[in-house]
């Protein structure tokens, strides 16, 4: 049984208890060996020592059986896959993409989103040269970026996909990470097989970060590594020595693209410009999906129809915080969604924001773009009268993104404002600032959701990766 599934039945059993943050971490079974027991190589040790001469540069070294390198492989691209957050990316697909039904586009915008749509298709099949995505912001960069990379990681093709300041964090936070040195970090994200640096151009260039970031593009543009690039930036604006690199046609297409924002053209200006609960307003407790209950297991049951019909009462007075957990697929954001629109049909705004996109916004804020501040927006989030969450994923953030959330929900913790969150993280993944006030059973109701996905499929299965690397 999983980390979630163990903590959604404690939760549900009313009996979660979750380790504090200076507890020692989980032993391993007892006689249990990191290799196959029945491997004639190693006999389970997992490792092994080759019979090398006295002078050759790895004798001594022990080296992995085989009997392990496969796990090793899955475990590394799962980690990847975590790290690049690209779990909340899963619905930005090639199929998702929408060329039609946009309002308003001229021909020539309706062209431009089709010829990236074709150019990013035939990339993600042959990973060869680089390409970079210019347009403004909700144009569609990052969906193609992040359809690329989902694609590659189907294929088992090892992929990091990163916004510019998260690669950045992450490698700041190398140097005090145990995990990891900063020289193996920083070799492999120079050296992975596809690369996605998404909003090039919102990073604080200070000097180190101008100099990483174009010693990872130069080392890359040499050695002809697959790499996508997205920006809102013109060319002009971009460091000299990187934008040389860009405009080389022989190694990379540059695709524009010139539609409009796709949120402009269904925003309703009655949410704030943050929330995008108006595309979720489908989404009611009429049409929830209770399943057919008498298929459901009696723990499995009691969950859903908890979760329903304590996510109604919330909906009639929100009060303190609503937690529901469970894996992707189980009506976690159609009930967080389902909160908000009866709000609204009472004539309360409530802000409905995707975590990762909340993120995308404030990083944007930072661009000599932007028509909004970063406090103005971070204000709007940290006052809302009533705040839904969804999709927290606390385990792959940067430590800017961590300290950013943490500030929110400490905030909206002290001032007692209401707030609905959706995660399919274990309790003791999430940042154990956020927890504490998660467990806190004097503000915040936390409920599992155990049962199935309403789709008749489980959580989103991870060909070779299986997760968000990412930021």
């Amino acid at each position: 049984m999983t980390n979630i599934e163990e903590t959604l039945k404690k939760i549900a059993a009313g009996t979660s208890k979750v380790s504090s943050p200076t507890s020692s971490s989980i032993e391993p079974a007892e006689n249990s060996l990191p290799g196959d027991p029945n491997c004639p190589i190693c006999h389970g040790v997992g490792w092994i020592r080759q019979d090398l001469p006295l002078d050759h540069p790895d004798f001594g070294r022990l080296s992995l059986c085989t009997c392990r390198q496969k796990d090793a492989v899955a475990a590394t691209f799962n980690r990847l896959y975590r790290l690049s957050n690209l779990e909340a990316f899963s619905h930005m697909t090639f199929e998702t993409f929408k060329v039609q039904g946009r309002l308003g586009l001229s021909d020539d915008q309706v062209t431009s989103l089709k010829l990236a749509l074709g150019q990013s298709s035939q990339f993600a099949n042959e990973l060869k040269g680089w390409m970079l995505f210019s347009g403004g912001y909700g144009c569609g960069k990052t969906h193609l970026a992040a359809a690329i990379a989902n694609h590659a990681v189907q294929l088992g093709v090892p992929t990091l996909f990163l916004t510019v300041p998260d690669l950045l964090d992450w490698l700041r936070f190398a140097y005090d990470s145990p995990d990891s040195s900063f020289e193996e970090r920083f070799a492999e994200i120079r050296n992975i097989r596809l690369l996605v640096l998404d909003d090039l151009g919102t990073q604080n260039t200070t000097p180190w970060a101008q100099e990483k970031l174009f010693q990872i593009v130069n080392h890359r543009y040499t050695n002809r590594l697959a790499t996508v690039v997205t920006t809102n930036q013109p060319l002009d604006e971009i460091d000299g020595r990187i934008r040389s690199r860009l405009e080389d046609p022989d190694m990379v297409a540059l695709i524009r693209i010139t539609a409009p924002d796709y949120r402009a053209t269904m925003r309703d200006t009655s949410h704030p410009v943050l929330s995008s609960l108006h595309l979720h307003s489908g989404r009611t407790f009429g049409n929830f999906s209770m399943r057919e209950l008498e298929k459901l297991d009696p723990e499995e049951k009691r969950s859903l129809e908890k979760a329903f019909h304590t996510a109604q009462k919330y909906a009639e007075k929100p009060r303190g915080w609503l937690v529901l957990i469970g894996k992707y697929g189980t009506g976690k954001t159609h009930l967080a969604a389902a909160i908000g629109n009866y709000r609204l049909g009472l004539g309360e705004v409530s802000m409905f924001v995707v975590v990762p996109d909340l993120l995308d916004h404030l990083r944007a804020t930072f661009s000599p773009t932007s028509n909004i501040s970063y406090d103005d927006l971070f204000n709007q989030v940290k006052t809302s009268s009533l705040l839904i969450l969804d999709d927290l994923g606390t385990q792959s953030a940067t430590p800017w993104a961590r300290e950013k959330l943490y500030q929110i929900f400490n905030y909206r913790y002290n001032a007692e404002l209401p707030t609905v969150i959706t995660t399919s993280l274990a309790l003791e993944e999430i940042d154990p600032r956020i927890q504490s006030r998660m467990l806190d059973t004097r503000v915040c109701t936390t409920l599992a959701i155990l049962a199935p996905a309403f789709r008749g499929a489980s959580a989103p299965q991870r060909t070779r990766r299986t997760r968000k690397t990412v930021s």
